[in-house]
């Protein structure tokens, strides 16, 4: 191989039409996310969808069965919400793909022929979104920029004013069902992965309630009671080194924890009654749901198959719908009645895609604990060692599941066994294991990769000569990251829009990204330099050896461009075998041809450094 700035784009990846078409209708097929509804007029509907063949946002009459798309745009549109009497549906508009920008309004029957939305919240400035709570009357929107966080309240028609600013990260969180009372997460501890909780009164913008666990146990608002008058808030908290539920008092300033006999953690939300929550329970990657009785403390499991909920909620007829998949089985979203029987909700246009192998679980024992590994081997693998991709998750917070991917199957339709690795860092195994990588991030989770890799050897799963890291954002800068510090581990890597000179990123990236780097390696480039250095992937550089891809998006906020060309330059400077793929987007593409052609140059690009075509 050669030095590339341009990626080779081949037009197929397999000789066989049948194995050709198979996986290209894996990322055709049309998706949907869970509608979400208004809350006093449920028949009204929003989701989003990649039917069109870019994620837009879509409207949705449960009342004549009409669906709508409300948004074109050549980026795609993610963000986007109902308000509560129906009337008007929000979505946030950036620009290119960059996460910069506001929120706009429009009806929910839809704009008259040439029209455009208007900005929902006159009085606002465009940022990057921090949080939004709609009522009746009241409006609360988060911005965040190189100022901090910012908070506008706009009572009525009057434009919107600033009730809140801090140069630390915050958010919007929740608003009481009477449009009193206005949760916000904070952190002006200087910890926003640890977030920090303060109720405000919608009337004047003073402080009601605080609440704040010390220092390294986050609180997160979930929502307030659905009821009128009632001042219950749901939160999260990890008082026990795992995220558990409680109800906040905000009123009486009491707090009722909950207590359930659930391994793994936990999240919720309320019954539209306020009686009971809807408990989501997560463990070993993998997910149930559960009605818990307020009153009683009675917990139900409810009847829903193995894999993964995305999300879920109860209707007011106590119907609950979720999105679920698993790794065999595509996404659908699923209605689950009172009675116990359910049904599809929501069949997009056009045919399922094809199902892929399932996943089976790895525990691997290490001298800092039990690193819990998903594999899964292309169906019909023959017998002894495979080509192995070690596809490393983004975030750090999140975590792989069992939930279907157009993108695992691809790899394994060419014959590689996939390997993914929830590392330290990784959510839902409790507090420890998440904040774990704290003051050395990066260079911990490659301990467990390497704990995995070595598995997975000895195992005769993967063939030691034909090893690949893959991974994009968080993923990607393990990648760059373990071919620099591993080199004897990896035949080639693949990094999407990585972090790869941790010292230009953070100069370049959106200030939510600053403040959370700041809270993950003890403080700033200025205060703690050195850390950034030993856990950045330039500082290796010239240890690579292997041939690497590197993706990435022009506008990205998160992972910006310079800091990458930097890396490359170096790359370049070595005579390292590089390929470099541009795209005008951000953090990430939402147009389904976009991330075709991005999965196919990413098996390509491995099936020919390993020598396989």
């Amino acid at each position: 191989m050669t030095n590339h700035p341009v990626a080779e784009v081949p037009d197929r990846l397999f000789a066989d039409d049948e194995a050709e078409t198979r996986w290209r209708a894996r990322f055709h097929a049309a998706r949907v996310s869970l509608p979400s509804w208004a809350l006093e007029a449920p028949d009204r509907n929003v989701y989003v969808s990649n039917a069109s063949g870019v994620w837009e946002v879509y409207a949705w009459d449960r009342a004549t069965d009409t669906h709508r798309q409300v948004t074109d745009r050549p980026n795609g549109t993610l963000h986007a919400t109902v308000s509560p009497d129906g009337e008007h549906i929000w979505w946030f508009a950036d620009t290119d793909g960059d996460e910069f920008g506001s929120w706009v309004r429009e009806p929910f029957a839809g704009l008259p022929a040439g029209a455009a939305a208007s900005p929902a919240v006159p009085g606002t400035k465009s940022g990057y979104p921090a949080g939004l709570e709609i009522g009746d009357t009241v409006r609360a929107v988060g911005v965040a920029d190189d100022d901090g966080t910012t908070i506008f309240l706009a009572r009525g028609s009057a434009d919107a004013e600033v009730i809140y600013q801090n140069e630390h990260d915050g958010g919007v969180s929740a608003l009481s069902r009477d449009e009193r009372l206005l949760a916000i997460a904070h952190s002006e501890h200087g910890d926003n992965r640890h977030p920090a909780l303060r109720v405000l009164s919608v009337a004047d913008g003073s402080t009601v309630a605080e609440k704040w666990d010390g220092p390294g146990k986050g609180l997160d608002a979930i929502e307030f009671s659905p009821v009128a008058g009632d001042a219950r808030l749901l939160v999260l908290h990890e008082r026990r080194g795992r995220e558990e539920l409680l109800i906040w008092d905000v009123a009486a300033d009491t707090e009722r924890e909950i207590t359930l006999d659930l391994p793994g953690e936990v999240s919720a939300n309320w019954y539209t009654d306020g009686r009971a929550l809807l408990v989501a329970h997560t463990h070993e990657a993998r997910n149930t749901l559960h009605r818990y009785d307020i009153a009683t403390g009675e917990l139900t499991t409810l009847d829903t198959p193995a894999g993964t909920i995305g999300s879920a909620h109860a209707r007011p007829d106590g119907t609950v719908e979720y999105s679920w998949s698993s790794a065999a089985e595509p996404a659908v979203v699923r209605a689950l009645y009172d009675d116990g029987t359910e049904r599809v909700l929501l069949t997009p246009p056009g045919e399922r895609a094809p199902g892929s192998a399932p996943l089976t679980d790895t525990f691997v024992e290490t001298e800092h604990g039990r690193v819990h590994a998903l594999v899964a081997r292309p169906v019909d693998a023959p017998d002894g060692p495979l080509p192995t991709v070690f596809s490393l998750h983004g975030g750090p917070h999140a975590a792989d599941e069992d939930r279907f991917s157009a993108y695992r199957a691809l790899w394994l339709d060419a014959g590689f066994a996939v390997v993914h690795v929830n590392y330290r860092g990784s959510t839902g195994y409790g507090s420890a294991w998440r904040d774990a990588i704290e003051g050395r991030p990066g260079l911990t989770e490659l301990a467990d990769v390497r704990a995995v890799h070595t598995w997975a050897v000895e195992s005769g799963l993967a063939d030691p000569q034909r090893c690949v890291v893959n991974g994009a954002s968080w993923g990607g800068y393990l990648s760059l990251l373990a071919l620099g510090t591993q080199p004897d581990l990896w035949a080639a890597g693949v990094a999407g829009v990585p972090v790869a000179d941790y010292l230009a990123a953070y100069e370049d990236e959106m200030e939510p990204l600053r403040a959370f780097d700041r809270a993950l390696f003890g403080g700033s480039p200025t205060e703690v330099g050195d850390r950034y250095v030993e856990c950045s992937p330039i500082t290796y550089v010239d240890e690579v050896r292997a041939p690497v891809l590197v993706l990435a998006g022009e506008n990205d906020p998160r992972c910006p461009i310079r800091q990458i060309d930097n890396y490359l330059d170096r790359l370049a400077e070595r005579g390292i075998p590089y390929e470099m793929y541009r795209y005008d987007a951000g953090h990430g593409s939402l147009v389904v041809a976009e991330t075709i052609k991005q999965s196919l140059i990413e098996v390509y690009f491995a099936l020919r450094a390993l020598k396989l075509r």
